[in-house]
C-alpha cells in the first residue's frame, strides 16, 4: 500500500537537524581522509620504491618495527627486547619508540603487502583519525555547531606541527589518542562511572604507551596542569568537590589497570638491561625558536610561495610555525569569548591560556634563542631538564601542546559566532577574513618524497641464507646507524617476507654510552665502523695499518660477524655515500671480495 501524502512530503521538525547534522559528519570525514592522502600522496605511487625525503632514516626504523614486531608475534619472541641489532648487547626497545601495538595489530597486512606499504597506511590513518577523533570530542562534548567542531579538528589534525610529524613519525601522528585520553580523563567525574571508566581509561593509556610514550607523558602533563587552574577556580570549586571522589576513584582504577598491563614494559623501561636515562638529542639544539612562532612552516602554502623558515632544527620538527596572523587571531578570539563568558567558562578560558603559555615557554628549551641566535638566558626548562623523565622529552615538541589549544579557541570563536551572530555585517565579515587571513596560509602540502635505493637482489632472493648460519650475524657496509639505514630494511625485508633471521651489529636506536650516563643514538663506535663511516662519508680511504687491521678483525668477531655486505648503491638518509671508497677500504682490511648477484661480499676468517 502506498505511503501516506502526509508521513512521507516532508521529514519531521527533529529529523532535519539530524540529517544535518549526520551530512556535516560525512563532510568532515570525507575532507580528513582526503588531506590525509593529500598530504602523503607522493609515497602512495609506490610505497616499496619511495622514501620521504627529509626523514628516510625514521621511516626504515618504523618499517623495521613493525616487521620485527609481526615476527615477535608469530615466533613467541620478545616483542620489547631483541638481540637482532646491535649484537651482542641486544636493544630495549620498551625505551625506544617501539610502536608496539600498531606491530601487533597490523601484522597480517605487513606480511601481506610489506612493511614500506603498512607504513603508509598506518601514517595515513593516524592523520584522518586524528581529525575525526577531535571533531568528535568538540561536536558531541564542547561545542554545538558542527562547523565550529570541524574548523577545530581540521587544524589540530593538519597543523604544522602534525604535518612536520608526518615526515615518517607514526608516534606523534597518532594524535587520535590525545582527545579520547582526554574524554577518558573527564568522564571519571561523573556518578558510577569510577569502575567502568577507570578500566576504559586504563586500557588508553596502556595503548597510548604501546604507540607513543612520549606523547602521553605530554597529555598528562597537559592535562595535570589544566585541572590544577581549572578545579581552584571559584566558579568550579563545588562542581570539583562533588566530582572529586568519583573522580579520584576512577584515577584509582586506571592507575591499577594500566599498572598491570604496563608493568613489564615499565620495568624494562627504568630497570631493564640496556637502559638509559635522558636521551640522545642534546636540548639546546632540539628547543623552539621564540621567533618560529609567528613564522610559517615549509610544507604549507606559505611555505610553497617562499614564506617558510628554517628555524626548526630538523625539518621533522616545526612545531609551532602557526605564522603571526594566527597567533593575533588567537588573542582575539580569547578576548571575544572572555567578554562573552559566563564565570564557569571563564575558569576554562583561564586554565586552556595558562596552559599555552606555560607550555609554550617550556618549549623554548633550558636557554633562549630568537631568530636563530641563542642567548644565555636561562629559561625555566633548564632548571628542569636534571628531573628525572622531564630529561628524557625534547623541549622542542612540548610546544605540541599548543596546537590543541588553539583548536579549542577556534573552535569555541565559531561556536560562539554561530550561536549569536554580530549584528553588523562589518563585524561578521571581519571574522570570516581574520580566520582566512590566519588558516588559508597553513594549508598542508605534500610531503617531499624520493626514490630510494632498493634492496639488494643478494637479499630479496634469499640468496644471504647460503652465507650467513641460522640466526648468525650479517653487517652491510657501512654498519648500520641512523644514517645508514639500509641493515634495518634489509632486515625487516627478510622478517615480513619469511626468509628467517639475519642478525646485524649496531643499527639506529636508542641506548646507552653517552655523556654523564645518558642515552646515545646507536652504540658506541669501535674502530671497523669508524672506519668504514670515514670512507663512506669522505669518499677517501683512510691510513690502514696493520694495528687497524688488527682491531678491525677483532670488532668483527665481537660482532660475532660472519660475512659482511657493499651493495652496488648505498643508501645515505643525510648524505650521499661513497661505494667505491668503501669497497677499498674493505678490502683494504679484509682480502679481495666476491661478487654475489648484486653485492660484494667478504667472508669473516673465525677469530
Amino acid at each position: 500500500m502506498p505511503s501516506s501524502p502526509s508521513l512521507a512530503a516532508s521529514p519531521s521538525p527533529a529529523s532535519a537537524p539530524a540529517r544535518r547534522d549526520r551530512r556535516a559528519d560525512l563532510v568532515v570525514l570525507v575532507a580528513a581522509v582526503t588531506l590525509a592522502f593529500w598530504v602523503t600522496s607522493g609515497m602512495w605511487r609506490d610505497p616499496n620504491s619511495r622514501a620521504i625525503t627529509v626523514n628516510s632514516s625514521d621511516q626504515a626504523l618504523f618499517e623495521w618495527l613493525l616487521a620485527f614486531g609481526g615476527h615477535a608475534v608469530t615466533h613467541g619472541d620478545n616483542p620489547l627486547f631483541t638481540y637482532l641489532i646491535n649484537v651482542p648487547d641486544g636493544v630495549n626497545l620498551a625505551v625506544n619508540t617501539s610502536i608496539t601495538a600498531y606491530a601487533v595489530v597490523f601484522a597480517p597486512l605487513t606480511y601481506l603487502i610489506g612493511p614500506p606499504a603498512t607504513f603508509l597506511v598506518i601514517l595515513t590513518l593516524n592523520l584522518a583519525a586524528t581529525a575525526v577523533a577531535w571533531y568528535w570530542l568538540l561536536s558531541r562534548h564542547l561545542v554545538a555547531s558542527r562547523l565550529a567542531a570541524a574548523v577545530g579538528a581540521l587544524f589540530i589534525a593538519y597543523c604544522p606541527a602534525m604535518v612536520s610529524h608526518a615526515n615518517a613519525h607514526l608516534n606523534w601522528t597518532a594524535g587520535w589518542l590525545v582527545p579520547l585520553l582526554i574524554w577518558g580523563v573527564f568522564r571519571l567525574r561523573r556518578p558510577g562511572r569510577a569502575v567502568r571508566g577507570g578500566i576504559l581509561l586504563g586500557v588508553l593509556v596502556a595503548v597510548a604507551f604501546s604507540i607513543a610514550a612520549e606523547g602521553l607523558f605530554f597529555t598528562a602533563l597537559a592535562l595535570a596542569f589544566f585541572l590544577a587552574v581549572w578545579a581552584p577556580h571559584p566558579a568550579r570549586r563545588a562542581e570539583v568537590a562533588a566530582a572529586l571522589p568519583n573522580f579520584l576513584r576512577g584515577l584509582g582504577v586506571t592507575a591499577a589497570v594500566a599498572g598491570v598491563l604496563l608493568a613489564y614494559p615499565l620495568w624494562l623501561h627504568f630497570a631493564g638491561p640496556q637502559r638509559f636515562h635522558g636521551t640522545g638529542f642534546d636540548p639546546l639544539i632540539h628547543s623552539e625558536d621564540i621567533a618560529a612562532y609567528g613564522s610559517y612552516p615549509r610544507r604549507s602554502l606559505a611555505g610553497w610561495a617562499g614564506l617558510g623558515t628554517s628555524l626548526a632544527p630538523n625539518p621533522t620538527e616545526e612545531n609551532s610555525f602557526f605564522g603571526l596572523p594566527l597567533l593575533v587571531l588567537a588573542v582575539a578570539c580569547f578576548g571575544f569569548l572572555w567578554t562573552r563568558a559566563d564565570r564557569a567558562f571563564r575558569a576554562t578560558l583561564t586554565a586552556l591560556g595558562a596552559t599555552a603559555v606555560v607550555f609554550a615557554v617550556l618549549s623554548w628549551g633550558p636557554k633562549a634563542k630568537w631568530n636563530g641566535r641563542r642567548t644565555d638566558q636561562l629559561l625555566p626548562f633548564g632548571v628542569l631538564d636534571n628531573l628525572p623523565v622531564i630529561n628524557a622529552a625534547l623541549p622542542s615538541r612540548l610546544a605540541l601542546v599548543v596546537a590543541p589549544v588553539l583548536g579549542l579557541l577556534l573552535a569555541y570563536t565559531v561556536d560562539r559566532l554561530r550561536a549569536r551572530p554580530p549584528r553588523h555585517r562589518r563585524t561578521e565579515l571581519a571574522w570570516a577574513a581574520g580566520f582566512a587571513v590566519a588558516l588559508l596560509p597553513l594549508l598542508p602540502t605534500p610531503l617531499l618524497t624520493s626514490v630510494r635505493e632498493p634492496i639488494p637482489r643478494f637479499v630479496t632472493s634469499g640468496t644471504w641464507q647460503r652465507y650467513v648460519s641460522p640466526g648468525g650475524v650479517l653487517t652491510p657496509l657501512p654498519l648500520t646507524l641512523d644514517v645508514y639505514p639500509d641493515g634495518q630494511r634489509w632486515q625487516a625485508y627478510a622478517l615480513s617476507h619469511r626468509q628467517g633471521e639475519f642478525r646485524i651489529p649496531a643499527g639506529f636506536f636508542l641506548g646507552p654510552g653517552g655523556p654523564d650516563g645518558r642515552g646515545r643514538i646507536g652504540p658506541v663506535p669501535r674502530t671497523f665502523d669508524s672506519l668504514m663511516d670515514q670512507a663512506g662519508k669522505t669518499g677517501y680511504v683512510p691510513i690502514i695499518t696493520d694495528g687497524s687491521i688488527r682491531e678491525s678483525l677483532a670488532d668483527l668477531h665481537y660482532w660475532r660477524v660472519e660475512t659482511v655486505v657493499l651493495a652496488d648503491r648505498v643508501h645515505g638518509a643525510k648524505y650521499d655515500v661513497d661505494e667505491e671508497a668503501l669497497r677499498r677500504t674493505a678490502t683494504a682490511l679484509l682480502g679481495p671480495p666476491q661478487r654475489v648477484d648484486d653485492v660484494w661480499i667478504w667472508r669473516v676468517p673465525p677469530g
